[in-house]
């Protein structure tokens, strides 16, 4: 039974993990590194460790350290999170050696969701459909799979995820260029430089599928859209995922609940589609085995405390819902609000902030680890907070955005809160259904009403 979890995480994420636990009377570490001893995690939690100096590397990254932090700590299980060692198998393998439980997948999960190419074979074994392409290895075979699948096309890093190591090329003459920036981004991020090329279908959205599991069975929890990005970096998700048809969205749904069977999956889990925004056809692309960010949507319109859930399976319980038993109410939308200064090439923004204000009331929720004076370090992502609200329909939803955002204050921060009052009045987003083209020159383009 899980007494004692420790938190293997900083922000918004380990705040969120802590209240769960806290409210199921489970004692809480938080693993901080020096740059957080005195975040609000660490304020909050009822005991604390030192895992390591500010860099990432010497302290959240590092598996040794985390793991002996654990230890030391006499902590049952250890939730990561999301992003640092959340979908990495050695620190999953460290922990179980130390008879810990890995609040998350088992190593088979891990191992077989974490090679993007072995993933592509499990969900084809699994009948999902997948975006043509495959590895390649060298040069020659890069070239031989863009003639293939025809440009535009992506190159995408085997062992990546959050669009690190991936890059579109739009023609023969950039190939071989960006396959060396994306190979080299790779290995710098994921310390493998393995790429595979895929087809780049013009106007896709990014949607996926929330499921959960004990091992035995799988159930979902409906979909999100992702699809206004920059960059591959995600900036507003909502749920369920608007304007698709009620047959290919009931399909998507299955799909995804018959590749967590098909893995014996446990945990929280997404599987991520393409969709074609004119076809409505769908392709896999990825099964993040780890909370996402976005998270708190799903959470909004089913009810459900997704932490509470990844608690009481890495606990051994099975599944306490049938598929049956979820009911999907009303719509919401989730907007990031990074520290950076998004007029100036969305350049990072850190520093010290000397209030937060953040708005409340029926509909509105905020996931942050900057609830009055605090600091975003340079050493991490900007990630400040994040901005949820829910409503009976989508209008209801996103009339609440457009009333809350503005009463975000953040003093001493530049933040992307204006662009998401812009994102919010542009009438392709009020329509719903963009594509993951959204935000190609929407800084160039005069605000949309």
């Amino acid at each position: 039974m899980i007494r004692r979890l420790f938190i293997a995480n900083r922000g918004e994420i380990a705040v969120r993990v802590l209240r769960t636990a806290q409210r199921l009377g489970i004692t809480t570490i938080a693993g901080v590194s020096a740059a957080d001893r005195h975040s609000l995690v660490a304020k909050l939690a009822d005991e604390v460790a030192l895992i390591g100096p500010a860099p990432s590397s010497e302290s959240y990254l590092n598996v040794g350290a985390v793991t002996a932090a654990a230890v030391a700590a006499r902590a049952d299980a250890v939730h990561p999170g999301y992003g640092f060692l959340s979908e990495n198998a050695s620190f999953a393998q460290a922990l179980a050696a130390a008879g810990i439980t890995f609040v998350g997948p088992s190593l088979e999960s891990l191992a077989a969701m974490g090679d993007k190419l072995r993933a592509r074979s499990v969900a084809m074994e699994a009948g999902l459909p997948v975006v043509p392409g495959g590895e390649a290895a060298t040069r020659e075979q890069a070239r031989e799979r863009a003639a293939i699948t025809g440009y535009p096309l992506l190159i995408k890093a085997v062992a990546g995820g959050g669009g690190r190591g991936m890059k579109r090329v739009d023609d023969p003459a950039q190939l071989e260029s960006q396959i060396d920036l994306a190979m080299a981004e790779a290995l710098a991020a994921f310390g493998d430089s393995r790429i595979y090329v895929e087809r780049f279908v013009a106007r896709g959205r990014h949607v996926e599928v929330q499921v959960l599991g004990d091992g035995q069975r799988a159930i979902h929890l409906g979909s999100r859209d992702c699809s206004i990005q920059r960059r591959f970096q995600k900036l507003v998700e909502e749920a369920p995922a608007p304007g698709i048809p009620a047959d290919r969205h009931a399909a998507l749904l299955s799909a995804a609940v018959r590749l967590a069977e098909h893995l014996g999956y446990r945990g929280a889990g997404t599987v991520e589609f393409l969709v074609d925004a004119e076809t409505f056809d769908f392709f896999f692309l990825e099964m993040n085995v780890r909370l996402q960010v976005e998270h708190p949507v799903t959470e909004a319109i089913t009810g459900i405390d997704l932490v509470e859930q990844q608690l009481l399976v890495a606990d051994g319980l099975p599944l306490g819902w049938r598929q049956d038993q979820i009911v999907l109410r009303g719509h919401a939308m989730e907007v990031r609000l990074n520290a950076e200064d998004w007029q100036q090439g969305f350049r990072p923004s850190p520093g010290q902030v000397k209030s937060a204000h953040w708005p409340a009331g029926p509909g509105v929720r905020v996931d942050s680890h900057l609830t009055g004076p605090g600091e975003v370090p340079p050493y991490y992502d900007s990630l400040a907070g994040k901005l949820i609200v829910y409503g009976v329909d989508r209008a209801a939803a996103l009339a609440r955005l457009v009333t809350a955002l503005p009463t975000i204050e953040l003093e001493g921060l530049a933040t992307t809160r204006d662009l998401h009052r812009r994102i919010a009045a542009d009438a392709r987003f009020v329509a719903g259904g963009v594509d993951t083209r959204f935000f190609d020159g929407f800084l160039e383009q005069p605000a949309r009403g």
